[in-house]
C-alpha cells in the first residue's frame, strides 16, 4: 500500500461555522480542495491514528467521490476502522447514534443540510465529537488553523469502495466497513416510542403524509412509517434520495415543502402531515386547519413527552435558542423545570445534554431533539407527535388549540433576506449594535423598547462566553425582535429578523401570526432600515 505525502499550500476561506465548512459544490470539487480541508480536520482533532470513525452523509452530489477521497485518507492517515453508511448515505442524526452506539473517536458527515444540492448547489462537511455533536468552538478553531498552515496531506493509491455492497474489507491496517444506515437508528426509535400505540392508532384510519424531499430521511421513513407502523404504501413521498434532491430544495418550509403545505389544505388532506430536510434533522408537523411552528413544536412536545415511553419519567430540563421563542419558558416554568437560552448551534445544546442539564432542546429553525443523540432529529420529532396523538387520541389542532388555551399563544414568525451583499448586511447589524445604548425608552413605530442587547451566552458547564450572537430588542407590551446573520448559506449573507408576542386572551388566538406581529414587524423594519439598506422590498421566506 502505498501511502502519498502530497505537498500543498492554504486554500483561503476554509472557517468553518456552526455547521462546519459549506460552499458551493464546486468549490469542493477543485483540485486539492477537499482534501486540504480532510487533512486539517485530521490534524486539528489530533490525529486519527488507531481511530475508529464514522462516515456519511445526505446523499448529495459529490458525496460518494468524496468519501472515497476521505476513505484513502483515514486510510494514510492511520485510521483503524471506518464505518461507512451503504451508498454513502447517512442521516445527521442518524450518524450521531451510530458514533454514540459504536464508541468512535467521531465522524465525518457530508451535508450542507436544508441547502439546495446538484453540482451548482451547496456541498458541506463537519466533524463530529465522540459524544456525537457538532466539534464544539476550541475544535473548530484548530481545524481552521491547521487549515492556514497546511502543507502537505495524506492519501494512499487505494481502488474505491465498493459503497453499495454491505460488509467489510481490509486496507493495509485499517478495516473499511460498510453497513446498513437505517437499521441501528430504527432499533433506537423502538426504545424511545410505543409502536404498538402509533400502529394501532393508523390501523383505525388515521392517515398521514410524510415528505421525505428526495432527501436523507426517505429509507428511515419508509422503514418506519411504512414498514413498522404500517401506514398505507406511499405514505412517504419523495423517498429516494437524489444528488439534485429532484430539483428541490430540501427545507421544510412553507415555500420550498409547498406541495405538502398546499395538500394538506386541500380536502384530501391527511390527519397528519410531515417533512423533514436534506441531512434529515430538520422537521415540520401540519394537521388538517393547522400548521405548527417550530418554536411551538418545541413547547408542545415539553408539555406532552411524559406520554412517550422514552420519557415517561419526565424531561430534566429544556433549552432553546436565544431567536427560538419563549413559548418553551411558560411550559418549562409550569412543570418546574430548568429552561436554558443558548446561541444557535447545536453544540451548544451537546455541554447542557452531555451534563444531564436537558432532556429536550430546540430550535426554531425547524430543529428538535433530545438526549438520545446529540444532532436534532426530524423524524425523532415526527414520531414523538405520532405518540402524543395516539395516546392522547385528539387531532394535532385539537391538541394545539388546548396548549394555546392553558399556556396562552406566542405569535412568531421569522423574515428571512436571503443573499444580501455581505457588506450591506454586516452594516446594517453594526449600525444596530451602535444604537443599542440608546435604545430603551425610545418608542419605535408605536412600541416602546425596554431593552436592547447583544446576546451573549455564559455556559454553565464549562464556563465558556460567547458573544454577538444576536441583537435583541424587547418593547414593554412583550414583543421581541432579534436580528442576526446566518452562516448556513454559500453565497452573501443571509439576514433572519425574528419577530414575537404574545397573547394570553383565547378568543384572540386565530388570528393570522403576520397580522398579530404588524406592528413588530414594522418596529423591525424601522429599527434596522431594512429595505434601505438591503433594497429587498420583503423578505425572501417567510416562515
Amino acid at each position: 500500500m502505498d501511502i502519498k505525502t502530497v505537498a500543498t499550500k492554504p486554500i483561503d476561506g476554509q472557517k468553518p461555522g456552526t455547521s462546519g465548512l459549506r460552499k458551493k459544490t464546486r468549490v469542493f470539487m477543485q483540485p486539492g480542495y477537499l482534501e486540504n480541508y480532510v487533512q486539517a480536520i485530521f490534524d486539528g482533532v489530533g490525529g486519527v491514528a488507531g481511530k475508529l470513525l464514522v462516515i456519511g452523509g445526505d446523499g448529495r452530489f459529490f458525496n460518494d467521490r468524496a468519501i472515497q477521497v476521505i476513505i484513502k485518507m483515514a486510510v494514510a492517515n492511520g485510521a483503524s476502522h471506518l464505518v461507512i453508511g451503504q451508498n454513502g448515505l447517512f442521516s445527521t442524526p442518524a450518524a450521531s447514534n451510530v458514533i454514540r452506539k459504536l464508541g468512535a473517536f467521531g465522524g465525518i458527515i457530508l451535508s450542507a443540510s436544508h441547502n439546495p444540492g446538484g453540482e451548482h448547489g451547496d456541498f458541506g462537511i463537519k466533524f463530529n465529537g465522540s459524544n456525537g455533536g457538532p466539534a464544539p468552538e476550541n475544535v473548530t478553531d484548530e481545524i481552521y488553523a491547521k487549515s492556514k498552515s497546511i502543507n502537505a496531506y495524506k492519501i494512499v493509491d487505494l481502488p474505491d469502495t465498493d459503497l453499495g455492497k454491505i460488509g467489510s474489507t481490509k486496507a493495509g491496517s485499517t478495516v473499511i466497513e460498510v453497513v446498513d444506515p437505517v437499521a441501528d437508528y430504527v432499533e433506537l426509535m423502538e426504545k424511545l416510542f410505543d409502536f404498538d400505540k402509533i400502529a394501532a392508532l393508523i390501523k383505525s384510519g388515521f392517515t398521514l403524509r410524510f415528505d421525505a424531499m428526495h432527501a436523507a430521511t426517505g429509507p428511515y421513513a419508509k422503514a418506519i412509517i411504512e414498514g413498522k407502523l404500517g401506514a398505507a404504501p406511499g405514505s412517504v413521498i419523495n423517498a429516494v434520495p437524489l444528488p439534485d434532491f429532484g430539483g428541490g430544495h430540501p427545507d421544510p418550509n412553507p415555500i420550498y415543502a409547498k406541495e405538502l403545505y398546499d395538500f394538506m389544505a386541500s380536502p384530501a388532506a391527511t390527519d397528519f402531515g410531515a417533512a423533514s430536510d436534506g441531512d434529515g434533522d430538520r422537521n415540520i408537523v401540519i394537521g388538517r386547519g393547522a400548521v405548527v411552528t417550530p418554536s411551538d413544536s418545541l413547547a408542545l412536545l415539553a408539555a406532552n413527552a411524559h406520554l412517550a415511553k422514552g420519557y415517561a419519567k419526565g424531561l430534566a430540563g429544556v433549552a432553546r435558542s436565544m431567536p427560538t421563542s419563549g413559548a418553551v419558558d411558560r411550559v418549562a416554568a409550569k412543570k418546574g423545570l430548568d429552561c436554558y437560552e443558548t446561541p444557535t448551534g447545536w453544540k451548544f445544546f451537546g455541554n447542557l445534554l452531555d451534563a444531564g442539564k436537558v432532556t429536550l432542546c430546540g430550535e426554531e429553525s425547524a430543529g428538535t431533539g433530545s438526549d438520545h443523540v446529540r444532532e436534532k432529529d426530524g423524524l425523532w420529532a415526527v414520531l414523538l407527535w405520532l405518540n402524543i396523538l395516539a395516546v392522547r387520541g385528539e387531532s394535532l389542532k385539537d391538541v394545539q388549540l388546548k396548549h394555546w388555551a392553558e399556556f396562552g399563544r406566542t405569535f412568531y414568525t421569522r423574515h428571512d433576506y436571503e443573499a444580501v451583499e455581505s457588506v450591506a448586511a454586516e452594516g446594517l447589524v453594526a449600525r444596530l449594535r451602535d444604537m443599542l445604548p440608546t435604545l430603551p425608552g425610545t418608542d419605535v413605530a408605536g412600541l416602546k423598547v425596554k431593552s436592547a442587547d447583544d446576546f451573549a451566552y455564559n455556559d454553565p458547564v464549562d464556563g465558556s462566553v460567547t458573544k454577538k450572537q444576536g441583537i435583541r430588542i424587547l418593547f414593554e407590551g412583550g414583543e421581541r425582535v432579534v436580528f442576526r446573520l446566518s452562516g448556513t448559506g454559500t453565497e452573501g449573507a443571509t439576514l433572519r429578523v425574528y419577530l414575537e408576542s404574545f397573547e394570553a386572551d383565547v378568543s384572540k388566538h386565530g388570528v393570522d401570526a403576520q397580522a398579530a406581529l404588524a406592528k413588530v414587524i414594522a418596529a423591525a423594519d424601522t429599527l434596522a432600515e431594512i429595505k434601505a439598506r438591503t433594497g429587498r422590498a420583503k423578505p425572501d421566506v417567510i416562515t
